[in-house]
Formats: structure tokens, sequence, C-alpha cells
């Protein structure tokens, strides 16, 4: 059954509703989603907030870049309570990395302002104290990272049972990381009764036993294939030599807008950004090795383009939630198919075009072929280049 929530009302006149209001979006959540610069839905959202609007727990297959921020949290902010006790929030958003948990709060500040919500990020590496005062004031909604949080639960600084919505966002992340069982301890403390959203890229492995334990007759909103990628992604896989890959590299970027290059390593990841810099490259790492400030300051220089590339692991990059990144760069050939997705699935965001260009030496070439195989792409062996081809010019010259 829905479960009754108290949906924001307002008395204020709004004259020029955004293309959300057709959703079933209140007035003051929808005023708060113009204020933001939102004016209309995507297709994610167009399809699953007139379900989570119904109060149903719901199950969303879908890839980062597509508009699952809102999908979830303009429901969310449009059906929970006030809060009436502090350190109770009525809304929890769980998240994989600290990166997201910003980028989320900061997603659905803005609207909660509008509708008297208050939206708290909490994470690791930040000040557990000014957390702590933050929740001492009393917070709505928290999007949260599993530890931090188990940590605030168990010290009594936040309990979960006036918890009235929970959203599990990139489950399958957070999944990969090990963070299954820090969920469900998460989850099993939210007591009272409670909608459940999922987002995840798959519904499949320790996501679906997820969906089976924890949800609700869920009902699946799906805006694509399980290995689609959003908008139009470029697929490319270059045959390098090893000393000339950062050449390779800089010669790409140099007619590309911003560009995320992923390593496996954190040494790695230091080494070709000091390359790059070397050869007049505007770049940054983020690794785990880092601090949170130092991760965070590369992001938003990225975001405003004071930055052009970023190279980085796969954890410090799972937060990055950025519209316009135009390529990717894979250093080396991914095993998994679904590590290509993923880091692939920060370009091509939001209806753009990007490219996802994998860098192969000669012992690597079957790897590309297995990754081809999957995506069902055409299985042609990587193209030979060195750093002075013209056609890095113009990836489009590949077509």
């Amino acid at each position: 059954m829905p479960i009754p929530l108290t949906p924001v009302m307002t008395n204020t006149p709004i004259s020029t509703p955004t293309g959300f209001a057709a959703l079933g979006v209140p007035p003051e959540v929808d005023k708060g989603l113009a204020a933001a610069g939102f004016a209309a839905p995507f297709a994610i959202q167009t399809e699953a907030i007139p379900v989570a609007m119904r109060g149903v727990d719901l199950c969303g297959r879908a890839r980062t870049g597509s508009g699952k921020t809102l999908a979830f949290g303009v429901p969310m902010l449009s059906r929970i309570s006030k809060f009436d006790k502090v350190r109770a929030p009525r809304g929890l958003v769980l998240v994989p990395t600290r990166e997201l948990a910003l980028q989320v709060a900061e997603v659905l500040q803005p609207i909660g302002k509008a509708c008297d919500r208050v939206v708290l990020p909490v994470y690791g590496g930040a000040s557990r104290e000014d957390q702590v005062d933050a929740l001492e004031k009393g917070v709505d909604i928290i999007v949260a990272t599993p530890l931090r949080l188990i940590d605030l639960m168990k010290g009594g600084e936040v309990e979960m049972g006036d918890v009235q919505c929970v959203v599990l966002d990139e489950a399958d992340r957070m999944a990969d990381d090990g963070f299954t069982p820090q969920v469900e301890w998460v989850l099993r403390h939210v007591t009272g009764e409670h909608q459940t959203m999922l987002f995840s890229a798959t519904l499949d492995g320790q996501v679906g036993n997820l969906v089976r334990r924890y949800m609700k007759d869920p009902e699946e909103v799906s805006i694509d294939a399980p290995t689609d990628t959003v908008g139009t992604m470029h697929h490319l896989f270059l045959a390098v030599h090893r000393m000339d890959k950062d050449k390779v590299i800089a010669a790409i970027v140099e007619s590309t807008g911003k560009t995320v290059v992923f390593c496996d390593t954190k040494r790695l990841c230091d080494r070709v950004t000091e390359n790059l810099q070397d050869l007049g490259v505007n770049a940054a790492a983020i690794h785990g090795d880092l601090t949170q400030a130092a991760r965070e300051k590369a992001i938003v220089r990225f975001t405003n383009n004071d930055l052009k590339v970023l190279v980085a692991t796969d954890v410090a990059a799972r937060g990055i939630d950025i519209d316009d990144v135009e390529c990717v760069v894979h250093y080396v050939p991914p095993i998994d198919t679904k590590a290509y997705l993923h880091r692939s699935g920060r370009t091509a965001r939001a209806g753009r075009d990007g490219w996802a260009v994998t860098l192969a030496e000669y012992n690597q070439h079957t790897t590309c072929r297995i990754i081809q195989r999957a995506l069902r792409l055409a299985t042609n062996p990587p193209v030979e280049v060195f750093s002075n081809d013209k056609r890095l010019q113009d990836l489009n010259l590949f077509l």
C-alpha cells in the first residue's frame, strides 16, 4: 500500500509553472525547481516522478547523468512531512561516495529551501562536529555515505525511526564497493512505515537481493537497456605504444572539452598527471590518497572550466556528476564491462554527445574485443595511432 505522507502545501501562486507541474509536483516544489533553473523534466523524471508521487516503492534503472537526482528528490521533497524533532530526519538518501553526497545535496538544497525543507550532506572526511551541530538544529533530509551515517547512528547523533522515504542511489556502486552489509544495517533501523526508492544501472546480483528483502512490490521504471549509456556516446578503441600514451591523450584534449582520464592505481594516476602537465595540459589528479578538500577543489575547478583534465581512479571519480564532460579516456582497457560502462557514463550525459576512448597496448586487444562484444559494438581491432596523427585533433574523423 502507498505510504500516506503529508504533501507540501502552499497558497503562493506561481505564474509560470515548469514542466514538472504536469507530473503532479506541488507548487512550492515547482517554484524551487524554477528558481534552481529546471524547466522541463528528463525522460527518467517523467517516468519516475508520477509513480513515486503515489507513495509506492520504486526501482529505477538509469545511468549516471540521466537526471536520477530529481527523479527521486522531487517526490521526496513533495511527500515527506516537516521534521518535528531534531536528529530525526524524514528523508534519507544513501550514496556510495562523498562527492556524490555533496552533489545530490547541492541539487536538492535550493529546491528544498523553497518548500521549507533542510537538506544535509553527511559523509566522512568532513567535520563530524559540524554535521552533529546541523542535526541538532533540525534536518529534513540526509544525503549520506553509509559509514559516516552508521557512525552517527551508533553515537546516538541521529536516528532513523521517523524516516518516511529512503532512497538508495547508485545501488550497484554501493554493492561493488562492498557496502551492502552497511546499507542493510541502516535499512534495518528504518523502523517506521516508509517508501523505498532504488536507482541503479543494473538490478541484478546484490542489488536484486536488496530489492527482494527491503522493498514491497516495487514498480520498475527503466529508460534504457542494461548495457545502454545516456546520450550519444561514441566508443573509440585506439592501439597505442606505451611510451606514446600520454602524448596521445595530450593531442586528444587539445580538441575536446572537459576530459576524465581513468587509471587503475593511485600511483599511475599521479604519474599520468605529471606527464600531462609536462606536456602543457592543465590536469589534476583525484584519488584516495588526496585529502577530501583537495579532491573537492579539483572537482570545483573542473566544473568551473578552470581545469581541463581530471586524472582519476574509479573510487575517486564515482561522485563526479558534471553534464558537460566531452571525453572519457580509459588509460588501460578495463577487464570488467560494468567498470567500462560506469567510467564511460561520465560523458554523453543529459542528451549530449560524448567520447569513450580506450587506449590499448599490443597485448590488450583481446580485452577490447570482450568489451565490444558485451556492448554489441562492432568488433573491429583498435585503430593504430601515434600522437602526431591528425585524426586526434578531430575524433569525428575516426567515424
